[in-house]
């Protein structure tokens, strides 16, 4: 089992695969130690055509990859697509158009929450994948026989796994679903967050404006870090020295040397002073120019009974139409309906979810319809059709 390792290699191999419909795609990387995985193999399939590319190969130009991902009238087809999108991105300025991420399909046909790539390869094919080498380091060279029957199955077993789901969306009528989601998946911003809006990851809850705003700057400044110098986050500053800071607010080098969560002499390192000139920028902000705290509003009387009821009608209608819960609704969905009623502006509440759960659970709230137990199992019914019915 060869890897291909030249451009002229890689035109044939694409030329191949740019015959067919669809082709599936892998890749294997590493990035416990940088920003930016680092892409150590590709692997493509078609029904005729295999091919496992070596990126790491001296003088490898990616060119004819990056040509069939871009290619309209090819379906690119991945498992759980985010992160190999991500360095497709990051590597060829592109994202793949259009895709197919049999994880999302496999919910969407009710194969539940988020299946695992080799769980779905059994319910649909009967096949068990040897999952062995999934610690392999993939940068070393050379790759065994092993390892490379390995990375080839996670696109080969995906043929048949998508011509299935493929063909059960066309009978259900649910490729708008799909699309959808796959719209999501494709937009740039999902791929290039920009760095001022870093702080919205970390978990702290500023309780000044002036706190939120020197986070903001401090989480900024971690992000560009990173990204230059190609360093996880963490080996930047870590989430609980971000809080410290943004709590004490420290201006100068003496005064960043006391925090508990600085490093020893960290104080009077190059990076030190980038943070320093991020902390200061947003002291100097003007008052009127701070940030607002978010509103964290109380839920008004009778949301968390209502939320219960909501879940339960999720249940509900999941079962009914055979489709994992969480991709009609999540648990900030719900609990947002139940306070906010139609205001909310939730993806339940928008789209093919609508349909299928949303104006259901606002028509709850709303009393035109109700949960009752009857023969053993939880339905819904209308309130005025069970009255007529008492009353005859």
């Amino acid at each position: 089992m060869d890897l291909i390792k030249s451009r002229q290699e890689l035109e044939k191999a694409v030329a191949a695969l740019e015959k067919s419909e669809f082709v599936t795609i892998d890749t294997e990387f590493i990035r416990e130690t940088t920003f930016w995985p680092e892409l150590c193999l590709i692997q493509m399939a078609s029904p005729d055509v295999t091919a496992l590319v070596d990126p790491l190969a001296e003088g490898m130009d990616l060119a004819p990859f990056f040509r069939l991902m871009a290619d309209e009238n090819v379906v690119k087809v991945f498992h759980a697509a985010r992160q190999d999108i991500e360095i497709i991105y990051n590597r060829g300025g592109l994202i793949p158009h259009p895709i197919f991420d049999t994880q999302v399909a496999a919910m969407v046909c009710g194969f539940g929450d988020s299946i695992s790539y080799d769980q779905l390869v059994l319910k649909i094919t009967g096949e068990h994948i040897d999952k062995s080498s999934r610690f392999t380091d993939w940068r070393h060279r050379p790759l065994s026989e092993k390892q490379l029957r390995y990375a080839l199955a996670d696109v080969t077993h995906l043929i048949p796994v998508y011509e299935h789901l493929k063909e059960e969306l066309v009978r259900e009528g649910r490729e708008g679903w799909l699309k959808e989601e796959m719209d999501v998946l494709t937009a740039c911003e999902t791929y290039d967050p920009h760095p001022d809006d870093a702080w919205k990851r970390l978990k702290m809850r500023a309780r000044k404006p002036i706190e939120l705003a020197v986070l903001q700057h401090i989480a900024a400044w971690r992000e560009r870090e990173a990204r230059e110098r190609n360093v996880p986050r963490g080996r930047v500053m870590k989430d609980d020295a971000l809080y410290e800071v943004a709590q004490q607010q420290p201006r100068d080098v003496s005064a960043l040397g006391r925090l508990r969560t600085v490093p020893k002499g960290w104080e009077r390192s190059a990076p030190a002073a980038g943070l320093l000139k991020a902390v200061n920028d947003a002291l100097a902000l003007p008052k009127e120019e701070l940030p607002k705290l978010p509103r964290h509003q109380q839920a008004p009387e009778g949301a968390a009974a209502a939320a219960e009821l909501i879940k339960v009608l999720l249940k509900l209608v999941a079962e009914k139409e055979g489709v994992a819960p969480k991709m009609l609704a999540s648990t900030d969905d719900i609990e947002r309906i139940a306070a906010d009623g139609e205001k909310a502006d939730v993806p339940a509440l928008h789209g093919w979810r609508r349909e299928v759960f949303g104006d259901q659970a606002l028509r709850l709230l709303r009393g035109e319809i109700a949960l009752r137990f009857a023969s053993r199992r939880i339905e819904t019914f209308t309130p005025d059709s069970a009255l007529q019915n008492a009353a005859e």
